[in-house]
């Protein structure tokens, strides 16, 4: 059996054991699953006659594991497929859970035959996280204020972090007008539940077709499409523009079949739109970050999706034109001299 030999690892490992009312002594093997963009890290406890589970340590300083707690159980409460929390130690930051498997949505999606089926499982979810209330405070606002701070994330952190390039008072002008004009589009679309991280590597495949959630935690009252852009415009796998586009709308008959209020089907590709460029230059700033200040590299290699992704939606709108401009003649040079860059049709 495998032992953790860092003492907090042992003290997760010794808690669990006793969450399921064994004994610390108890054989297990208890090995590493995997981190992820944050500070929590995953491990598998692995009991005889086959039955294993997620300890999770989540550093309360870094972590918002009462957040965690409380979007998990507003999701169970309406039968979404989560993993079921069997057990939390906050001071500690000690989560244990049901154990999801390893296999991720994201290695099946090989073809257009194969994420249409597996979509529209996910549809499914989308539309039933529509039902999940948040219109008492559950969760807090994906407000303006927010919305900026996750855009401010590209100045810094892409632009002059990761690329060297000074932006001048006017270029700042041209990202500030832009940034308030992608708010205000977002917050004028009907708000709901909104996952945060709904893609292909928090989506996990689960026996008989069914798909799991997980990586919730930060999960906020905000615009019905964020978490469909995020899904079908996924940072990590990309699809046709029209199959998109086909995809989207199905997703809106859905949820206006289950008597969710949505705008008119051309109002609703936009928000979809101006949702996805919102989202897509936040990314751009959080994949360089995790490189420049948390050292994960492997990110990089998935920016060359998001500025194509960035600049398709933002060609497409004439009030994107200065920013479009800004990109292409000052960023976009600079990107193309990256090892990282590589060209990405859509």
């Amino acid at each position: 059996m495998n032992r953790p030999t860092d003492t907090a690892v042992a003290e997760l490992r010794r808690w669990s054991l006793l969450q399921l009312g064994l004994a610390d002594t108890h054989p297990a093997d208890f090995s590493v699953v995997s981190g992820d963009a944050s500070f929590r890290k995953y491990y598998r406890l692995s009991l005889e006659g086959d039955m294993h589970f997620i300890a999770v340590h989540a550093p309360p300083e870094k972590e918002n594991n009462e957040a965690f707690i409380a979007v998990q159980q507003l999701m169970a409460a309406r039968q979404l497929p989560v993993p079921a929390l069997l057990g939390w130690d906050l001071e500690r930051g000690f989560l244990l859970q049901e154990d999801f498997g390893d296999r991720l949505l994201r290695p099946v999606l090989t073809d257009v035959s194969a994420a249409d089926r597996y979509y529209r499982v996910a549809f499914d979810s989308l539309v039933a996280m529509q039902q999940v209330p948040v219109d008492s405070g559950q969760l807090p606002d994906y407000d303006h204020q927010r919305l900026i701070d996750e855009m401010a994330l590209f100045p810094q952190w892409f632009v002059k972090g990761l690329l060297n390039y000074e932006l001048d008072d006017a270029e700042y002008r041209i990202l500030a007008e832009l940034f308030n004009a992608l708010s205000q589009r977002a917050q004028a679309q009907p708000q709901g539940f909104v996952h945060r991280d709904f893609h292909s590597r928090n989506i996990m495949l689960l026996p008989e077709g069914r798909l799991g959630l997980i990586d919730f935690q930060d999960a906020l009252r905000g615009p019905l499409t964020y978490d469909l852009v995020s899904l079908l415009r996924d940072c990590y796998v990309s699809w046709p523009r029209q199959q998109v586009a086909d995809w989207a709308l199905e997703c809106r008959r859905k949820m206006a079949d289950a008597g969710v209020a949505v705008p008119d089907a051309d109002t609703f590709m936009v928000d979809f739109d101006w949702m996805g460029l919102q989202r897509h230059i936040k990314v751009l700033g959080i994949f360089a970050r995790l490189q420049l200040r948390d050292g994960k590299s492997t990110y990089l290699n998935d920016l060359p999706l998001v500025i194509a992704y960035t600049l398709a939606v933002a060609r497409q709108y004439p009030e994107c034109a200065a920013f479009v401009a800004l990109f292409e003649q000052r960023l976009l040079p600079l990107a193309e001299q990256q090892s990282w860059y590589r060209e990405v049709a859509l």
